[in-house]
């Protein structure tokens, strides 16, 4: 039998902190869309579709900074500037394409369950 893990706030924080950026809703996109080859901004901001020019900057730079993105500039006129998943990022990529496979074939079921919540709590 394995050992049992206590989770406390202390053992759960590096969990917690990287959950918070690859969790929210435009990195996972950015992750998925780059797991299939390198994209320009523009190209990533138009698979996208809703976010806004900055947000997916600040996205960007957040995934670069964690070591999952790299940001390739090419000097020509204008710069062409690619972004690109890492082999870190790569990993990352297929833990959440495993949970978005998750989600897709549960979310009948949550559906279900948020409408007996919400006609219980009206």
């Amino acid at each position: 039998m394995e050992p049992r893990h206590i989770h406390t706030t202390e053992s759960c924080q590096p969990a917690t902190e990287i959950l918070a950026r690859v969790g929210d809703k435009w990195s996972m996109l950015v992750v998925m869309l780059l797991g299939a080859g390198p994209r320009r901004f523009n190209q990533l901001k138009r698979e996208v579709g809703t976010v806004s020019q900055r947000m997916l900057t600040l996205t960007l730079r957040g995934l670069e900074r964690d070591g999952l993105v790299t940001r390739t500039v090419f000097p020509t006129v204008p710069p062409r500037v690619d972004y690109e998943l890492t082999a870190l990022g790569h990993s990352l990529s297929a833990t959440v394409r495993v949970l978005a496979d998750w989600a897709s074939a549960n979310r009948p079921e949550i559906l279900i369950a948020r409408a007996k919540f919400d006609a219980v709590e009206r």
